[in-house]
């Protein structure tokens, strides 16, 4: 596909707004979770089986994903992505009109299929982001943009939800159903949009039925595979730090006697917020800085922090500005722990962007195809917290799981230095 002449602005721009869907739906799963965990009076474990659902659909439709992206091309990908993911909300939109255990199951179906759509939309947008761009630097700066926009929508739900739920110990879903109508809206909006763009076909997608099977494949380069594994730890790692912190807050972390809900949501919050202006600096460098300096530099910043927090004292406490939705910026006293896990933010916000850009650099015509596999992947976002929050019922202590954190980073840090290099340029990729 040449992308040096022909103008694919409409093309980017859809492609970032569906990046923006992604996180709107994604992230709605986690207030979902303090939602049913208060309406249906289960454990904090069976709360948090909604963002488990969302993303073990990963680890199901991954594969099959990919193969229709390089049978189908991007744009039916797309579109089939879309109406999935309008029917994965609707069915969580109907779990609010239901009763007892029903409609938590019901929920949990509706987050389940939302998984499906989110894991398609992500096998498209990230190779079409990095092709458009062209690969290497640019490819990083474009995915970057495009996660710029995925976490302003990420975070602007987590504050709606605070709106329209402001007491989280008598929520219930259908509290929640302003925000499904608005995500509900956006599929179809977006549906009809992608419909009418011209979205442009990779040649390997054009030519793959008329292609004899290949010898080789994406698992064929080392480094992607560790790229696959890398992308596991680290939507884990992304996931599971403000959810444990949340949680640590919620339950004794702060020196409050009331309101340790709220200012564990704002805290949470800004984690995310943190994460945008990460991503927007990302951007602004990404042209200038490799994805394998990026990645190695947050990691090493990002081992700092979460040893940091490990091993200081919590009565040591410090004033935090956080983001508090309409009221603004304000200032609230947490342990120094949660500061430093909030300024993790700005470093796991440009690690997806340069993994992926370093897991596919150099795949050529398997890049469709390795897409389906790297988002089978990310299904770690709902494995690694549940281990996370194992690790703290055995230990009994919020902050001993963040060693599960620290042991991911690691492994982040030796793909960036080792583990991206591609020592297979022997395979024929064009």
């Amino acid at each position: 596909m040449s992308t040096g002449k022909k103008n694919y602005t409409l093309a980017i721009i859809v492609m970032i707004l569906l990046f923006g869907m992604i996180s709107f739906v994604t992230n709605l799963a986690s207030p979902m979770g303090d939602v049913l965990k208060n309406q249906f009076n289960v454990a904090n474990w069976m709360g948090t089986l909604g963002v488990f659902a969302n993303f073990i659909a990963y680890a199901i439709m991954g594969i099959p994903a990919g193969n229709l992206l390089q049978k189908r091309g991007y744009k039916f990908t797309a579109l089939v992505a879309v109406a999935v993911g309008f029917c994965g909300v609707g069915v969580q939109t109907i779990a609010g009109l239901l009763d007892g255990n029903l409609a938590f199951g019901v929920y949990l179906l509706g987050a389940f299929i939302a998984g499906f759509s989110m894991c398609m939309l992500n096998i498209v947008v990230n190779p079409m982001l990095n092709k458009l761009a062209g690969g290497g630097n640019k490819g990083n700066q474009l995915l970057q943009i495009g996660g710029s926009f995925n976490s302003l929508m990420g975070t602007a739900v987590i504050f709606l939800t605070g709106v329209f739920v402001p007491s989280i110990v008598n929520a219930e879903i259908k509290q929640v159903f302003p925000l499904m109508f608005i995500a509900l809206a956006i599929f179809a909006l977006a549906f009809i949009v992608i419909l009418m763009t011209y979205i442009p076909e990779s040649e390997s997608v054009v030519k793959n039925s008329e292609q004899p099977k290949e010898q080789y494949g994406p698992m064929s380069f080392r480094h992607f595979v560790l790229g696959a594994v890398a992308i596991f730890i680290y939507v884990g790692v992304e996931v599971g730090i403000p959810n444990v912190l949340q949680k640590w807050l919620q339950n004794g972390g702060l020196s409050v006697e009331s309101g340790a809900e709220g200012i564990a949501a704002t805290v949470a919050a800004t984690y995310w917020l943190l994460m945008l202006v990460g991503r927007l600096t990302g951007a602004a460098l990404g042209a200038k800085v490799s994805a394998k300096s990026m990645l190695t530099a947050v990691s090493v910043i990002g081992l700092g922090l979460v040893l940091g927090a490990i091993f200081l004292d919590p009565a040591i406490s410090v004033n935090l500005p956080v983001f508090k939705g309409t009221a603004g910026f304000g200032m609230e006293n947490v342990p120094i722990n949660a500061a430093l896990l909030v300024l993790c933010g700005l470093c796991t916000s440009v690690m997806w962007g340069g993994i992926f850009n370093l897991a596919v650099e150099g795949l050529g015509k398997y890049t469709e195809k390795a897409s389906g596999i790297f988002m089978a992947l990310v299904c770690g976002g709902g494995i690694l917290p549940l281990l996370q929050n194992y690790v703290v019922d055995l230990a009994g202590n919020y902050l001993v799981s963040y060693w599960v954190i620290v042991a991911g980073l690691v492994f982040l840090l030796y793909y960036a230095l080792v583990g991206s290099k591609n020592v297979n340029k022997d395979i024929p990729t064009e």
